[in-house]
């Protein structure tokens, strides 16, 4: 079994900080891309930022400048610096990554629950 488990999330007031954390355990082999989503109410889920193994990030240009995308490859762990904050990064954060379980197993994709972030006017 694979688990991402998220952290970090909470109401926050606009122009604020906020980390998310998310550690994957279990049987892992390998862990490729890791990313970071979120979904507002209403709407579809959209791709916030990415993360290699080698460390090249993308993000999407609503965050850009705003938000840091990193990761500890020794914990399994992936992190979301997220400042100046605005009442429209509210969503459900979920963290994603591209999971290897065994060196003759196949990628796939594994989820966290999500975490709220809330940031009021």
């Amino acid at each position: 079994q694979v688990q991402l488990v998220e952290s970090g999330g909470g109401l926050v007031q606009a122009g604020g900080s906020l980390r998310l954390s998310c550690a994957a355990s279990g049987s892992i082999s390998v862990i490729n891309t890791m990313a970071w989503h979120r979904q507002a109410p209403g709407k579809q889920r959209e791709l916030v930022a990415t993360i290699t193994s080698r460390g090249s990030t993308n993000y999407a240009e609503s965050v850009k400048g705003r938000f840091t995308i990193s990761r500890d490859n020794a914990k399994n762990t992936v992190y979301l610096q997220m400042n100046s904050l605005k009442p429209e990064d509210t969503a459900v954060y979920f963290c994603a990554a591209e999971i290897r379980r065994t060196l003759i197993t196949g990628t796939r994709p594994y989820w966290g629950q999500g975490t709220q972030v809330t940031v009021s006017s």
